[in-house]
This record gives structure tokens, sequence and C-alpha cells, in this order.
């Protein structure tokens, strides 16, 4: 309580963003995300753990992965509008603009609302033919179907959460933020053992737990906004729609959107590849290698959190050296949690497996998935750090196409050639080629930008994100 204190009545807390030596204000501002990220994967991973040892019948992991694609058009849709507002209320804050900024707040919001009311409807109506189209068979349908139709309403309060919890971040807020995603874990973590070996709800209570705890959490964020005192609210005349805002926000959020719908549609392919080749167990497998590697991922997406505000600020207020140094600290730092997931995940597979399922034949299919998928696994700090660094410049079409070269332009051929040569090998085996070819594609843009941003920086001062965009 004391932080919160402190941090409300920091007139100056934005400067540090470019004053304060890299090294240490880059710990401050990733520590509190990371922390956040990291507790929100575990409460998701507490969701999969308990409902597979719940539950006595293997089908209920593969019915989990069927969902995985679903939630990620819903968070995409969510980050559509809230990771295009973190990155430009970051931006105009580094111009000194905070009436912009507020008006970015109040239009996001409504979008928000308006874009959840839209895909929770559509999704109820047309729930069944989606996940059949996700690779969905007649064992896994019901358990996914029942867990959607119990979460779906939920899934409006978890955008509130997450997108304007990255907002509240950018604004100078790091450790209010990372209460968010403590106090929804915690509390996830707590109802769904209750609902599940308790009440034995079934699978429908992980849902309920989930909801109550996106509840909590947005009512948390929102009440931030609220509040006069903090360095950005809701305020009058803020509420308007600005399409020429609205437009700029959509278009750095198409990156994110762009990236988790891409997911989606590869996880149909593979989910019905899996289907093909291993049955339903083969598509459980797959929710070992997501779940564990979701920790080391959102790890470093909290550093890119971390770093997110860092760059915005200092682009917007031009100071190009921080900006790289920014960078480069933030992709080591993630590189090595990277090669530390790779390592576990290579070298000691059964314990992680078993966390997970309980079936023999399910657990040797698991253990075979994290050997392979994870080789080229190292590499992928650096490369969703480099696609973040895109993204936070507002650079959304560099960001967008690097995304899609790991998720479609690799992936999705290596599905269609390896396996019919390789079985289920050839599977697992797209996952580190992917991983490489877009690792080296990501370092050859990078060098790029940086040489034209030097380059446009001695010829005279980068306007906005939109021009540089434009002239390079």
């Amino acid at each position: 309580m004391k932080e919160n204190k402190e941090e409300i009545a920091s007139p100056d807390r934005l400067k540090e963003l470019g004053e304060a030596p890299i090294g240490k204000i880059l710990f401050k501002y990733s520590l509190p995300a990371v922390v956040g990220t990291v507790v929100s994967a575990v409460y998701n991973i507490i969701d999969s753990i308990v409902i597979g040892h719940a539950i006595d019948d293997p089908n209920v992991v593969a019915g989990m992965a069927i969902t995985f694609p679903v939630m990620n058009i819903v968070t995409a849709l969510g980050m559509l509008v809230g990771a295009g507002a973190a990155t430009r209320v970051s931006i105009v804050m580094g111009q000194n603009d905070k009436r912009v900024a507020e008006i970015i707040l109040g239009n996001c919001v409504q979008l928000t609302i308006l874009f959840g009311l839209l895909y929770v409807t559509g999704f109820i109506f047309f729930l069944n033919p989606l996940l059949k189209a996700f690779g969905a068979t007649d064992n896994s349908l019901p358990y996914a179907h029942e867990f959607l139709m119990w979460v779906l309403p939920g899934m409006v309060l978890m955008n509130l959460t997450f997108s304007y919890n990255n907002v509240m971040r950018a604004s100078g807020y790091p450790g209010k933020a990372m209460y968010t995603n403590i106090i929804g874990a915690i509390l996830n973590s707590i109802l769904a053992p209750i609902f599940l070996f308790v009440f034995h709800w079934g699978i429908r209570g992980a849902a309920i737990a989930t909801d109550i705890s996106m509840l909590v959490t947005a009512t948390w964020v929102m009440s931030h906004f609220f509040n006069t005192k903090n360095t950005l609210h809701f305020a009058k005349g803020t509420l308007k729609i600005n399409w020429p805002l609205v437009r700029g926000v959509l278009y750095i959020g198409m990156a994110p959107f762009l990236i988790n719908v891409a997911g989606s549609g590869v996880n149909a392919i593979i989910n019905n590849t899996l289907v093909d080749y291993g049955g339903d167990n083969a598509v459980a497998a797959v929710v070992v290698f997501n779940r564990y590697v979701t920790i080391f991922v959102f790890i470093i997406i909290g550093i890119c959190q971390g770093m997110q505000p860092i760059v915005g600020y200092n682009y917007g207020s031009g100071r190009y050296g921080r900006l790289f140094r920014t960078f480069w600290t933030a992709a080591i730092s993630a590189v090595i949690i990277s090669t530390l997931g790779a390592l576990g995940g290579i070298f000691n597979p059964r314990p992680i497996a078993s966390m997970f399922m309980t079936d023999p034949t399910q657990i040797e299919c698991a253990i075979n998935c994290l050997k392979i998928a994870l080789l080229s696994f190292w590499m992928v700090g650096f490369q969703i750090v480099t696609t973040n660094f895109f993204q936070s410049l507002g650079l959304a079409g560099r960001a967008v196409f690097l995304s899609l070269t790991r998720q479609v332009i690799f992936m999705i051929p290596l599905l269609f050639i390896l396996p019919p040569f390789m079985g289920l090998d050839g599977v697992w085996s797209a996952f580190p080629i992917s991983d490489t070819v877009a690792t080296v594609v990501a370092a050859i843009l990078l060098v790029t930008q940086m040489k034209a941003i030097k380059n446009k920086a001695k010829e005279k001062p980068l306007e906005t994100p939109l021009q540089i965009e434009k002239d390079l």
C-alpha cells in the first residue's frame, strides 16, 4: 500500500524513463511486468493441471488444447485496441501531450467493450463448427464446448484487465500493474481447486473460477483510471470518438492482433495434423508443450512490457542512444531466459509431462514432443524482443511481418511438407526449424532498421512513428 501512495504522489515519474540508467529503469519496469505475466501464466497452468487430475478422462486434456485457438482470437481482438493504446500512450507521453493520452484511453476502453460484446455473441452461436475446424474430435468436443460456453463472457473482462494493465504500466505505474495479475492468479488458484474437487463442477468450474478472477481484476484496473490523482485517468471530453487517433491505435495494435490470429490458424492446422498422425494423445501432448513454453515466453513478454514504455518514451523524445541500449539489454536477458527453457524441457521432460496428465501413453508422446520441439527455443527470446521493439516504435508493418515469419510463412509449409515423410516427428520438427529461420530474418531486419534510424537521426529529428514508417 505504501508503494501505491508513493506512485500517486510522484509528479515526475515519467522523467526517469528518459534519464535513469538503462539497466536500472529496465529492471524497475520489467520486474513487476515479469512477476505479473509469470503469475498469469501460472494460474493458466494451474487450470490445466487441476483439470487434468480432477477429471478422470484423458480426452479432457485434448479438449483444453482445442480451446487455445479460440482463446487466442479473443486475446487478439483485445490486443488490437489495448496494445496499440499502450504504445501510443507511451509515445505521446514522451511528447508531453497528456490530453491526447487521455483521449486515447477514453476512446479505447469503449472500443474494447464493443468488440467484446460482438465476439462473445458471435462465438456462442458458431462455437461447435469453429471447434471442429480447430481439430475437435467427438471425444474432445464436449469438453472444449463446455469450457468455452462458461468462460467466454469473462473474456471481455479479461481484455479490459490485460489491455489496460499495460496502459497503467505505460503511464508510469509498473508496481501497481504487477498487482493486477497477482490478485487474479491467487484468486483463480484458490477457486479452481474448490470448484473442481469440492463442488465437483467439472470443467465449467475452472471456467467460472477464471470469470470471477477476471471480474475482480478488471474492477481493480478500471478503478485506477477513475482516480484523478493518477498520471493518466478518465477525463471530461475524452469519450467522444476521435477517428484519427483510433486509426493510429488500431494501426499499431494490428501487429499483435495478426500475431494472435495467425497463431490461432496455425494451432488449427497443428491440431488437425496431430489428429491425423497421432490422434487425441498427440493433441494432448501439445498442451504440455504450450503450457511449458508459456512460462518462459511470458517472462520474455514481461521484459518486453518493461521495455515498451522506455522505448516509446525515448523514441517520442528523440533519445535514440537510450532506445538502442534498452533493446540490447532486453534482448540479451530474453535469450538467457529462452535458453534455460530449452535446456529444462529437453533434458528433463518426464516430470513436466506428468504434471499435466496421468495417462502413460500421453506422457510418452509429450516427452517426445518436448525433446524435438524445443531444440531451437533458445533463439525465441531474441525474436520476440525484436518483434516487440518494432511494435514499441509504432512500426506495425515490420512487427507483423516478423511475427508472421515464425507462425505462418515458415511454420505452415513445414507442417505440410515434413509429416508425410517423418510422421508425428515431422510436426514437432516444424517448431525448431521455423524458430531458426525466423530468428535469422529478425536479425537482418533489425540491423537494417537500426542503420536507417541512425541515418535519419543525423539528417533531421524523427517526427512520429507514422512519419518514420512512411519515410523508411
